[in-house]
């Protein structure tokens, strides 16, 4: 016998928990099916690239771990590049190669949050998972705090360089590290990929084409497990990324499976990475001293990282003075956003948390 519904539409958020930040999300549904999406954002915007007109070139630094606030490293990289375009400066060959290692760690710690919440919305093991990764992570804020005092919000690139070479008792935690993190990820994809409530809840939900992808610029482990092939360390090499060896992880349905299965991966390749920093770093020094107020020449410029979450760019107006004339950021959050409701349509309700988690987005980079 069919049941005669009619569309509902319901307000999810803004609320903080399993939705990684302040967010609202209109959902119509008919029945426990989704007809439609609408995310809603601008709940915590700060103004950053407003703000940054107002500051220094290093003063900006601090501004850009606050957008993702899980990749601050990666954050600062890309802004540092991009100053360092517009004003030609240069780094020295160790800070690249420090510059590399610090990102690669952070990409670790990103796709660690990922694949723990992504579990713990998925409401599996009591939240072991979630907690596995956690721990994991902690090693590496560690060393960051070794490196520059913080851990989340850690400003630790500047225009020419870094702010200081790594202590000796970070050479020592990274050896431990590397030598051990292999088999954390092991037992990790062991707890999950064969799981049959996980096979089950994201095996063929959530899928992203990879031509509604690229139509949507989408970028980084979403791309990527759709089938793309694209990642900005191999396309644009940056740093010393084209003096490293590492493979581009790819999934073939683009599902919420192929979204977790590429980020799991390319903790692999990036521990690789990290052995090959750790390898061939030479000695020297660390930055190219620039006075703290430079003026960049009048001009424009643009460059992009890796990010852990795709394309993370920055673009640079400069009218001659201490403060950029604007400042634009391009962001993967917010793009990657954008195909939600690609993503939702024709799913229910239990699948709509599960599938959001799988973007692993951070509303401080979506409402910049």
């Amino acid at each position: 016998m069919a049941f005669k519904t009619e569309p509902v539409t319901i307000n999810l958020g803004p609320q903080h928990p399993s939705t990684h930040g302040v967010f609202r999300l209109k959902v119509t549904f008919d029945g426990e099916q989704i007809v439609d999406a609408e995310p809603v954002i601008g709940y915590m915007h700060r103004g950053t690239e407003k703000l940054a007109e107002e500051r220094s070139y290093v003063q900006i630094v601090t501004l850009t771990d606050r957008l993702d606030w899980v990749s601050s490293m990666t954050n600062n990289l890309a802004y540092v590049r991009t100053v360092e375009k517009l004003a030609n400066i240069d780094v020295p060959i160790r800070a690249r190669y420090l510059r590399v290692l610090c990102s690669e760690l952070q990409r670790i710690a990103s796709h660690l949050i990922a694949t723990g919440f992504l579990m713990q919305e998925l409401g599996t093991f009591g939240g072991t998972p979630l907690m596995y990764c956690f721990r994991e992570r902690e090693k590496i804020l560690d060393m960051f705090e070794m490196l520059c005092g913080a851990r989340i919000t850690l400003s630790y690139m500047r225009p020419g360089g870094l702010v200081q070479d790594a202590p000796p008792e970070f050479w020592e935690r990274l050896k431990i590290f590397q030598k051990e993190m292999p088999g954390y990820v092991d037992e990790l994809e062991s707890l999950i990929s064969d799981n049959e409530v996980v096979l089950a809840r994201t095996k063929n939900v959530g899928i992203l084409s990879d031509r509604v992808a690229v139509d949507s610029s989408v970028t980084g482990p979403m791309l990527r497990a759709s089938g793309v092939r694209w990642d900005l360390r191999k396309a644009d090499p940056y740093e010393v990324y084209n003096s490293l060896h590492f493979e581009i992880p790819i999934g073939s349905v683009g599902d919420t499976f192929d979204r977790y299965f590429v980020r799991i991966n390319e903790i692999r390749e990036s521990i690789k990475i990290i052995n090959q920093v750790v390898e061939q770093i030479p000695t020297g020094p660390i930055r190219t001293e620039i006075p703290y107020f430079f003026k960049p020449p009048i001009g424009n410029a643009y460059t992009s990282v890796e990010a852990p979450k795709g394309e993370l760019g920055f673009y640079l107006v400069s009218d001659g003075g201490i403060s950029p004339y604007r400042c634009h950021i391009r962001s993967p959050s917010f793009i990657n956003l954008t195909v939600l409701k690609d993503l939702l349509v024709g799913s229910t309700m239990a699948d709509l948390i599960v599938v959001f988690g799988s973007i692993d987005i951070v509303m401080g980079e979506v409402d910049r």
